[in-house]
């Protein structure tokens, strides 16, 4: 990870203009997974998955850790964004049911 020395406040905020694009784009991507997963799966029980969840949430505090960015602020973000990715995988899953 390089961060580079910026030399105004504009330059700082057009650094995380950027960032927070790639943010949505990696989140945008993430979330396309979910929704493909849902026809891998055979029960709403298996799309909630609380020992995936534990896994992911582990791995990401870990890794939030070896950055030196705060766990629980990542563990808050990562609740945030799995239960809402579960509700899509939920209503993915059941559409393709109706099917």
């Amino acid at each position: 990870m390089t961060i580079e020395n910026c030399q105004s406040l504009e330059e700082v905020r057009s650094y995380i203009d950027h960032l927070d694009d790639q943010i949505v784009e990696l989140i945008a991507t993430r979330n396309a997974y979910v929704k493909q997963a849902a026809n891998f799966k055979h029960s709403i029980e298996e799309i909630k998955a609380n020992d995936r969840m534990e896994a992911v949430m582990d791995r990401v505090r870990t890794r939030a850790m070896e950055f030196g960015v705060s766990p629980n602020l990542l563990t808050r973000l990562y609740t945030i964004m799995i239960n809402e990715m579960v509700e899509s995988e939920i209503s993915e899953f059941r559409n393709a049911k109706s099917l």
